[in-house]
């Protein structure tokens, strides 16, 4: 296996330097702290302005909603699986200046304003792979703490200790090269050239 498919950073985030190494395609695990923040939480911030009650600095946040169940007084993590990103995208470069997160998870590619930030803040936007919820929750070794539960169990924020949580794929790197931005580049280039050799072929007729 490629030494790349094995690296492990661990959170809080101290040295830009371990982020920087990273490419986009680069495959990682996560093992320290991730909290999850997904749309209520990305509103009470930027658009209502409230202050968040943990400092997010230099840790990783999960657009996820997961599944929960409380034992006595000890809540478990039962599945986490992550939500559609692009819905943080007007959200998430003022979230990332503001909070200094450095690591952010989810599914699907995100736009150039989120590739922007996290060039400009040494952030990466990385995908957890979809269907694997359960994969996802063997990875947490305790829930840490919840805050904003009054949000719902999906939307709340959920502290999470983890250990080798992943595979992670690095969909932006921290100089803005973006995974998606490649994707829609080469399916275009590739209609281009459909297109020409059609009309080609339709010329010839």
């Amino acid at each position: 296996m490629n030494e790349k498919e094995n690296i492990i950073v661990r959170t809080p985030v101290t040295d830009d330097a371990t982020l920087m190494s990273l490419k986009a395609g680069d495959v990682f695990y996560i093992t320290g702290t991730i909290v999850t923040a997904r749309d209520a939480v990305h509103e009470r911030v930027i658009v209502e302005g409230m202050k968040l009650p943990i400092d997010l600095k230099g840790l990783a946040i999960f657009h996820a909603g997961p599944v929960m169940v409380r034992e006595k007084d000890v809540w478990k993590c039962v599945s986490i699986g992550p939500t559609t990103s692009r819905r943080m995208e007007y959200f998430e470069y003022e979230f990332i200046e503001r909070t200094g997160v450095k690591i952010i998870i989810g599914k699907g590619g995100m736009e150039p304003k989120t590739a922007e930030a996290c060039k400009k803040y040494k952030a990466v936007y990385a995908i957890f792979p979809g269907g694997c919820g359960v994969l996802g929750a063997s990875a947490v070794r305790r829930v840490a703490g919840v805050e904003w539960l009054d949000l719902g169990v999906p939307e709340a924020l959920w502290i999470l200790e983890v250990e080798k949580f992943g595979p992670l794929i690095v969909t932006i790197d921290t100089y803005g090269n973006n995974l998606a931005d490649e994707i829609v580049n080469n399916a275009m280039r590739k209609r281009e050239s459909i297109v020409q050799e059609a009309l080609r072929r339709f010329s010839e007729k």
